[in-house]
């Protein structure tokens, strides 16, 4: 069982949120692809992790990295980018345990979400 960082403080506006809704636009349609997704909120930006690297939504945001974000009665626009384990070893660390200590489970792919001003 992992050690979890009791460092880490999940108390932000968007706590009590499930689930957030995240749109991206499908590689060969160009149509919007939405997914209900379990998330974290750290420092301003949303995090999001995919079980699988060959899911369809991080390949399309891959290709397009675009992507709206629906949460808590909120809606904007969003760059997204999946983190490179080897090169944000402490910020992939930190984003799965918060997805640990929120929902009992971190693991996978991480990718950023970084609201658009």
């Amino acid at each position: 069982m992992k050690k979890i960082n009791p460092n880490l403080n999940l108390k932000s506006r968007f706590d009590q949120e499930k689930y957030l809704y995240l749109t991206t636009r499908g590689r060969k349609t160009g149509r919007p692809r939405e997914i209900e997704i379990w998330f974290t909120h750290h420092e301003d930006r949303f995090y999001v992790i995919a079980e699988y690297v060959t899911s369809h939504w991080v390949i399309n945001l891959q290709s397009d990295s675009s992507v709206q974000v629906r949460v808590a009665g909120k809606t904007f626009s969003a760059d997204a980018r999946v983190l490179k384990p080897e090169r944000e070893a402490e910020l992939v660390k930190t984003v799965q345990e918060l997805s640990s200590q929120k929902y009992g489970w971190g693991d996978g792919l991480v990718v950023q979400l970084t609201p658009k001003q």
